[in-house]
């Protein structure tokens, strides 16, 4: 089934699929309300951790604002790590201590980039909790980032950023798998900032865009503008990412005619993948290159995506974390700011 038709689009099966978005939804506000009456218990750690999420199922851009949150932490000081899922990873044990040169099939493409692009130490595992725990353990880390880990209530956090994309926003509406939502609609209004990519950003929600940087070689690092690529006449894109349609259309907006390649999100590329039969350009995005570079010839590139987000957002969070935490230590809240919203169905 053509899932992003169902969700997209007009497609009837949103509407069969209707009843069992209604018990996503119920499952959904059975788990929230036990976090929130404590059946459930959140584990706070003791330095602020921010999560940065989807509220959506597919990529909307939250791994390079995480990059650049991670930045703009150490400009101000901060000591920042990073703890993911590692999904797609197949390491046998977890937590995984996840270096830029690192195995992306043990702990996951995103583990990788994250690691190579900022320097900061980076632990993957499904329980974020112990990802977190392995990562003070082992790291002079006074801040966290939780990539993608919005749903993951146990873990404690003080900051949630939720990232929309400009574009496709929130699709039909609907609840898995009647839509893309993970949550409902309503959550958005207990989250701290709401960061749009691309397209227009409604009341309170803050800008961002992405800009592609000149394309790197995978086989000898060299850099080229992506304007050279345009006397290739046409390239092949390659993209196994969440929305694979942004990558094409930043290519063509750089002026570059393409041949699209579309994989699934997460894809296990192998050399049969990079392969079309001539020798024309292959340009590629920076998650799917750590998989990639085993199998790099000479006309293998990929173009690295740089977050520019309203510049006001740096000062705000680093407000919010001082202030969300200070507020929960004079209060003796041990809980999770934004559950008090997520159970509105």
């Amino acid at each position: 089934m053509d899932w992003q038709r169902v969700w997209y689009g007009n497609s009837p099966w949103a509407l069969l699929l209707a009843p069992a978005a209604g018990l996503y939804r119920g499952a959904t506000f059975l788990r929230t309300l036990a976090y929130r009456s404590g059946l459930r218990a959140v584990q706070r750690l003791p330095v602020p951790v921010i999560v940065v999420g989807n509220l959506t199922v597919g990529g909307t851009g939250k791994t390079p604002l995480t990059i650049w949150v991670a930045e703009r932490l150490r400009a101000a000081g901060r000591r920042p790590g990073i703890v993911l899922r590692g999904y797609g990873g197949s390491a046998r044990s977890w937590p995984q201590q996840v270096r830029g040169d690192g195995d992306p099939y043990a702990a996951g493409d995103e583990a990788v980039l994250l690691a190579r692009r900022t320097g900061c130490p980076v632990v993957a595992a499904p329980d974020r909790v112990a990802a977190a725990r392995a990562l003070l353990a082992t790291a002079d880390c006074d801040v966290l980032l939780a990539d993608d880990g919005l749903q993951h209530h146990r873990l404690g956090r003080d900051v949630e950023i939720v990232v929309i994309d400009g574009v496709r926003r929130f699709g039909n509406g609907r609840c898995l798998p009647a839509g893309p939502l993970r949550e409902p609609l309503g959550r958005l209004r207990s989250v701290d900032f709401v960061v749009v990519n691309g397209g227009p950003a409604l009341g309170a929600e803050w800008a961002m865009r992405l800009e592609p940087g000149a394309a790197r070689n995978l086989v000898d690092a060299s850099t080229r503008p992506l304007a050279d690529f345009r006397a290739a006449g046409e390239v092949h894109a390659v993209a196994g990412i969440g929305h694979p349609e942004r990558f094409f259309t930043a290519l063509e907006g750089a002026g570059l005619r393409l041949r699209r390649h579309p994989f699934p999100d997460h894809h296990p590329f192998g050399a049969a993948d990079l392969e079309f039969g001539d020798e024309r350009p292959v340009l590629m995005t920076e998650k799917d290159a750590v998989k990639c570079e085993r199998h790099a010839r000479p006309h293998h590139w990929f173009v690295p995506v740089n977050a520019a987000p309203d510049p006001r957002l740096g000062e705000a969070l680093l407000s919010r974390i001082g202030g969300a935490r200070a507020g929960q230590e004079a209060a003796g809240d041990p809980g999770v700011p934004g559950l008090q919203g997520s159970a509105d169905l």
